[in-house]
């Protein structure tokens, strides 16, 4: 009985072996027909994205504008991103494509946007927006590692610019050959332009309208959008009010040369140590612009690198000085670290007219085609038309309001607010000083 049990148990057991083995056999054979359809997928997307970009035509673009505005939403509400692949998109099927290490001149308006980065868990980003991009445009070659992916500026969230740069491998139409006219190595050298693709215009046609690509530039591989910078200039527009701009520009000139700026930043005691920054250029200037009498200025300030909330913290100082609510001397007290080790608790400027405006690099020359850059001038002239329009539609809502009541005051910023009295910055509260910082974190290893 028992051995008849047991000769039962072996065939069930073979059985199940059986079936196994078959199962991983079929398992493989799938996987192969996988490969390759995916293969023949991928052969087909790309040549259907070069067929797009032999089409200049620009009503088409501006189709595609009209598309990508309806489609962009200026939804803000916060949402933890998903990561989407496109369909039959395969990164390691397209690292068999030549490729180039190119450098991509980036200009966006940053309301909407949770910051450039895409490391932080809110989408979405201005970052996360080009990868889809490149995604659908299949310009990618691998992931950001694989790519050697880098920017020059991480600006925060609300923050625009109009000169942000990128590097990273895209796709390339050229070939490298060796003496054997075998393609080798799927680098393209930095001199070879003739017969690329137009990245500008391939990227700009998929991109939400409040992102576009201005130029490309062929850069070699030991490039880095962030450590290959000479120089980072911002701009900080305001309208002028009441403000004393002479008063505002007197004191900005104190931030030339290098200094300790750690009383001017956000301080971030576990990453950065060195407070030490180079500012070589100061200036405020008016523009042509005009609201309902009031003039519109912009303070530029350049220097090799900023802090984090570092022009933003500086503006909000020279507001107080022009407003006549701080002496201009309270800028050396503040870059006296010796006097003031600790940061007076003051709020920063608003980061809406933050832009990052240029980024400076040795022999970088962008290239935008002569078609590329009508699109995009059609397409920023009319964005700007719709802004002009929504600013009208305000215009005509605040002609409409009630008065303002007697202990309220119009700030510079445009916010309503009571009227308190000021208090000096050195009379304030302060916030902890770098030494007590890193005490802080070490105690807590």
């Amino acid at each position: 009985m028992l051995n008849g049990i047991s000769e039962s148990g072996s065939d069930v057991v073979g059985s199940f072996i059986s079936q196994l083995q078959a199962l991983q056999n079929r398992v493989k054979e799938l996987e192969a027909e996988n490969s390759k359809l995916s293969s023949q997928i991928s052969k087909c997307c790309c040549h259907k994205t070069e067929e797009m970009q032999n089409g200049s035509d620009v009503e088409s673009f501006k189709q595609g504008v009209e598309s990508q505005r309806k489609n962009a939403g200026g939804d803000k509400t916060r949402k933890k991103k998903t990561i989407e692949r496109n369909p039959g998109y395969d990164l390691k099927i397209m690292t068999h494509h030549s490729k180039r290490y190119v450098a991509l001149k980036v200009m966006y308006f940053g309301q909407r946007f949770y910051g450039f980065a895409s490391e932080a868990q809110m989408d979405p980003t201005v970052e996360s927006e080009i990868f889809k991009a490149l995604e659908k445009t299949r310009l990618l070659v691998g992931d950001k590692k694989e790519s050697q992916y880098s920017r020059c500026g991480r600006t925060d969230k609300g923050v625009s610019s109009v000169g942000q740069v990128i590097a990273l491998f895209l796709r390339s139409n050229l070939k490298e050959t060796d003496g054997n006219h075998k393609i080798s190595g799927e680098l393209i050298p930095e001199a070879q332009i003739e017969g690329e693709i137009d990245y500008v215009r391939v990227l700009n046609r998929v991109l939400p309208s409040d992102i576009r690509i201005l130029g490309w530039s062929p850069v070699s591989i030991d490039f880095s959008a962030r450590f290959s910078c000479l120089a980072r200039e911002y701009k900080y527009f305001f309208w002028r009010g009441n403000l004393n701009l002479s008063a505002m520009e007197n004191a900005g000139k104190k931030f030339l040369g290098e200094h300790d700026f750690r009383n001017f930043c956000k301080m971030d005691a576990a990453n950065v140590h060195n407070y030490r920054r180079r500012i070589t250029q100061f200036e405020i200037s008016s523009s042509n612009m005009s609201f309902e009498g009031g003039q519109l200025c912009a303070i530029k300030v350049k220097g090799s690198a900023f802090l984090w909330h570092q022009v933003r913290c500086m503006v909000a100082v020279l507001f107080m000085i022009g407003q006549g609510l701080e002496s201009v001397d309270v800028i050396d007290i503040l870059l006296d670290i010796e006097k003031t080790p600790r940061k007076p608790q003051y709020a920063m400027a608003p980061e809406t007219p933050l832009i990052l405006q240029s980024c400076e690099f040795e022999d970088v020359k962008f290239i935008c085609s002569s078609d590329s850059g009508q699109a995009l001038r059609i397409h920023l002239e009319n964005e700007g038309r719709a802004y002009l329009l929504q600013s009208a539609i305000f215009q005509e809502a605040a002609l409409s309001c009630l008065p303002l009541a007697k202990d309220q005051s119009l700030l510079n910023d445009g916010t309503i607010k009571k009227v308190t009295s000021h208090i000096s910055l050195l009379s304030r509260p302060t916030e902890p000083s770098y030494e007590e910082r890193r005490g802080k974190l070490n105690s807590r290893r």
